[in-house]
């Protein structure tokens, strides 16, 4: 009988989960929506429900499942079990306990790009060392570090939030309440801000011209235009890989990682972004810090969260 862990990834969009075995293979996974409103007190119900929908439909037997690992946006207190997360409206929800009464299973929370990183490092780019570093480009910017083997998580929970690096002197105000973090420059929400300046700027220009056609300009737009040589794309992008450059340099110079992990929508352009990222980085950076590590892209997308869920099923349950 397959012992099955069952792993969750909580999103301000969506809900993924899966069902995965004791090696990290995909047994069945789905996605549900997230559900906000009333400050997301909806959301582990619909978790419950779905779940049970699909044991039925799988012919699951409860005595297969070993527990559940949640990974959730925002700050964890792991003494409390709670979860602070602005975007699903949680302050201090007691997510762990709230889990354990619906499903009556052994549950770990984490924050969801923690579960990322040892997702990424047991079955992804990680390939099992001892000191990781996955940076999340998505709407924010999320941080997951493992350092000599272990999972770094401070004593609030908030360690390896390079997005809340402060990059910029009164800089535009992030969703944490200060000004100028890493995420208001290199987060997709960010680079699309930075190209609505720029062509409020620059009304006559050819990215100007493309937003008014398309009446919306995203990341990607930003890398094509870049590629068809549109310089103002091409200055955004590269300003948004030297600030960034910059903050993971900083960050590396405290954890000294072998592999620097680039993932979340962003990382979708590739060599694009990732090479003027690297020869940043190497150029910042201290060459004892670069030349052990190597810069590279995550590689299990979406399934990083709820494959590195399963794996704190796995490691604690045992």
């Amino acid at each position: 009988m397959t012992k099955i862990h069952i792993g969750i990834d909580i999103g301000g969009t969506s809900i993924k989960i899966g069902f995965i075995d004791q090696v990290g293979q995909i047994i069945h996974k789905w996605e549900i929506p997230t559900r906000k409103e009333e400050s997301g007190i909806h959301i582990v119900q619909d978790i419950r429900d779905s779940i049970v929908e699909k044991q039925i439909a799988l012919s699951i037997d409860d005595n297969q499942f070993v527990g559940i690992g949640v990974g959730a946006p925002g700050f964890i207190d792991h003494k409390r079990g709670t979860v602070h997360a602005v975007n699903i409206g949680w302050t201090d929800y007691q997510l762990k306990q709230c889990v354990q009464e619906k499903f009556n299973l052994p549950v770990w929370i984490e924050n969801d790009a923690n579960m990322a990183v040892l997702g990424e490092n047991w079955r992804g780019a990680g390939n099992g060392e001892e000191n990781v570093m996955l940076i999340t480009l998505g709407t924010g910017v999320g941080g997951g570090v493992i350092a000599n083997g272990e999972l770094l998580r401070g004593e609030s929970g908030a360690a390896s939030e390079i997005g809340h690096v402060t990059v910029e002197r009164n800089g535009v105000t992030c969703n944490c309440g200060r000004e100028g973090c890493l995420e208001t420059i290199a987060s997709a929400t960010g680079m699309v801000r930075q190209a609505k300046e720029t062509i409020d700027k620059h009304p006559q220009s050819h990215m100007a011209q493309f937003y008014r056609k398309n009446k919306a300009i995203s990341v990607k737009d930003l890398f094509s235009l870049a590629e068809q040589g549109e310089q103002l794309s091409q200055q955004i992008i590269d300003n948004t890989t030297n600030v960034l450059a910059t903050a993971i340099q900083n960050m590396a110079t405290l954890i000294n990682p072998s592999r620097i992990l680039i993932g979340g929508g962003v990382s979708n352009a590739g060599e694009a972004l990732l090479k003027p990222l690297r020869d940043k980085f190497i150029a910042k950076a201290l060459p004892r810090i670069s030349k052990p590590c190597e810069l590279k892209s995550a590689e299990l997308g979406n399934d990083a969260g709820i494959i590195g869920a399963a794996y704190v099923v796995l490691v604690h349950s045992k």
